[in-house]
C-alpha cells in the first residue's frame, strides 16, 4: 500500500532554502530562527497521473495584441512596454523611502481620472490618514479613487466584487495575510500565498493588479525566489539617498522589453519624469581636461550622454591599484591591458581610478571606446579634443568594432552640440549631422586625437 503521509520539510522565510531536518540556523544563508514547517503532498503514484490529451495547434489560434491601460505617467508606461496589461501583475521594488508608493498612488490618481473608472488602492502598512495626506501632496486625490487600509487580503479584495475596477495595488505584499494558511504576515509560506491569490483576482476579473514588495540589504525581492516567476513583469526602483532622481527598470517583462530606463525627479508634489536624460550626467563643460572622454550610450531605446573620467597617480608599490565606478571593474582591467599591449602605453607604475559621472552605471559596450581614450588621455596628462565623443566596443586584438544602433546615437551627439564622432571603420552610417573620423585599432583611434 502506497504511503500517502505528507512529507514534512521547513523552508527558510529568510532565502526560501528548503530542508527534512529541523535546525536552529538556515543551513544556506546561516540565519537563526527561520526554518518554518512546510507541508507537501507526496508525488503521484502512475495509476493517479491523469493524461491530457486536448493539444492545439499553435499556429491556428487567433491572437491579439493586449488592450494596454495607460497609468498616465510616460516614463513608467515605456519601461512596462506601453501601459498596463489586463489580467497582467507587476511586482515593483525597491529601497525603503524610494518613492514606490508615491509613484503608484500617482498611476492610480492618473488612471481613475482620465478613464473615469474606480481604482482600489490597498494599503497594508499604512492609515488611511497617511496614504490620504500623501495623495493630497501630489494631488492625486479623485472620486473614482478608493483606499483600503487593513492587513486581511480576502477581506480587501471583497472590494473588486462591487463594480469593475480598472486595476488595484497592492501595498504591500509583505504586509498582508491569506486566509487559511499558518504563518507570521511577511514568511515565506504568506508571501507565496498572498501573491498567488492576488495573480487569481487578476487573471479572473481580467484587470491589472501591481504589488509592492521589499527588498532585502543584497538588493533582491523579499521572500521566496518564486515569487518572481509568478507574476508577469517586475520592476526595480532605485536611487541614492544623496540624489533626487530614480530610476525604474524591468528586471522581468512577459510584455515588453526589459532594456528601458525611466527616469524621475523627487519633488515635493511627487515624481516628475525626466524628458532631457543626457542632461543628468553631462554637466556640458567645454574646458578641456585630460582623462575626461564623453560617448552615447544606449538605456534601451533612450540615448543618454556619459562623461567617463579617468584620474592617473604615479604609485611606488608594485601592485598598481584599479578603481571602478560605473563600469564593470574586471572590463575596466582588461581595457587597461589592452592598452598597455597594443597601444605600447605603459600602466604599470599608475594607479587607475575611473568614473561615469552622475552615478551612471554602463554595461553598453560602446563606452569601451571613450573608456581606453580617457585612460590613455590620464596616463599622458594630455586632454582630448573638445566637441568629440567616442563610440566603439574594443576588442582583445585592438580592433574597434561597431555599435548597435549608430544613427540614432549621433542624431543625439550632434543634438547635444558634438561637432565630430570616433567610430568603428565598419559603421554602416546614414546620418550625415556630424563629421565621422573612422578607426579600425585603438592605437589608430589614439595617434593624433590628442591635444597638447
Amino acid at each position: 500500500m502506497a504511503n500517502t503521509k505528507p512529507i514534512t520539510k521547513y523552508i527558510c522565510s529568510e532565502c526560501g532554502h528548503i530542508t527534512t531536518t529541523k535546525t536552529g540556523k538556515c543551513p544556506s544563508c546561516n540565519s537563526w530562527g527561520t526554518l518554518e514547517m512546510l507541508e507537501e503532498a507526496p508525488p503521484a503514484t502512475a495509476s493517479s497521473k491523469k493524461i491530457f490529451s486536448h493539444v492545439k495547434i499553435m499556429s491556428a489560434l487567433d491572437v491579439k495584441p493586449p488592450e494596454r491601460i495607460s497609468t498616465g505617467i510616460e516614463e513608467l508606461d515605456r519601461v512596462l512596454g506601453g501601459g498596463l496589461v489586463p489580467g497582467g501583475v507587476v511586482l515593483i521594488g525597491g529601497q525603503p523611502g524610494i518613492g514606490k508608493s508615491t509613484l503608484l498612488l500617482q498611476a492610480a490618481g492618473s488612471v481613475a481620472k482620465n478613464y473615469d473608472a474606480p481604482v482600489l488602492y490597498i494599503s497594508g502598512e499604512e492609515s488611511d490618514a497617511q496614504v490620504a495626506l500623501r495623495a493630497s501632496r501630489i494631488n492625486t486625490s479623485s472620486e473614482k479613487l478608493f483606499l483600503y487600509s487593513g492587513s486581511e487580503l480576502e477581506d480587501a479584495l471583497s472590494n473588486l466584487d462591487n463594480e469593475k475596477f480598472a486595476f488595484f495595488v497592492l501595498d504591500s505584499v509583505q504586509a498582508m495575510s491569506a486566509d487559511n494558511n499558518s504563518g507570521w504576515v511577511g514568511t515565506v509560506t504568506q508571501v507565496r500565498a498572498v501573491a498567488q491569490r492576488v495573480i487569481d483576482c487578476a487573471r479572473e476579473k481580467n484587470i491589472p493588479a501591481v504589488m509592492i514588495g521589499h527588498i532585502t540589504k543584497d538588493g533582491k525581492i523579499a521572500g521566496p525566489m518564486m515569487l518572481e516567476h509568478m507574476v508577469d513583469t517586475v520592476l526595480n526602483f532605485s536611487g541614492e539617498g544623496y540624489s533626487a532622481y530614480r530610476m525604474l527598470r524591468a528586471v522581468k517583462n512577459r510584455y515588453g522589453s526589459t532594456d528601458e530606463l525611466g527616469i524621475f525627479e523627487m519633488r515635493e508634489d511627487g515624481l516628475i519624469p525626466v524628458t532631457d536624460k543626457s542632461g543628468l550626467y553631462w554637466n556640458r563643460d567645454d574646458s578641456a581636461v585630460p582623462g575626461v572622454a564623453m560617448t552615447i550610450a544606449l538605456e534601451g531605446n533612450t540615448p543618454l550622454a556619459a562623461e567617463i573620467q579617468t584620474l592617473a597617480a604615479r604609485t611606488i608599490f608594485p601592485y598598481p591599484r584599479r578603481t571602478s565606478r560605473g563600469i564593470e571593474l574586471n572590463r575596466f582591467q582588461l581595457l587597461t591591458a589592452v592598452i598597455d599591449r597594443r597601444c605600447s602605453i605603459s600602466t604599470n607604475s599608475h594607479d587607475l581610478y575611473i568614473n561615469v559621472a552622475g552615478g551612471l552605471s554602463l554595461q553598453d559596450p560602446s563606452a569601451d571606446l571613450p573608456a581606453c581614450a580617457a585612460i590613455a588621455s590620464a596616463l599622458k596628462n594630455i586632454s582630448l579634443q573638445p566637441g568629440m565623443c567616442w563610440l566603439g566596443e574594443v576588442g582583445l586584438a585592438g580592433e574597434i568594432r561597431p555599435v548597435t544602433r549608430i544613427d540614432l546615437r549621433l542624431k543625439e551627439a550632434a543634438r547635444l552640440g558634438f561637432h565630430t564622432a570616433v567610430v568603428s571603420s565598419r559603421e554602416q552610417i546614414k546620418f550625415s549631422g556630424i563629421k565621422i573620423i573612422r578607426v579600425s585599432h585603438i592605437d589608430e583611434a589614439l595617434a593624433g586625437l590628442l591635444v597638447r
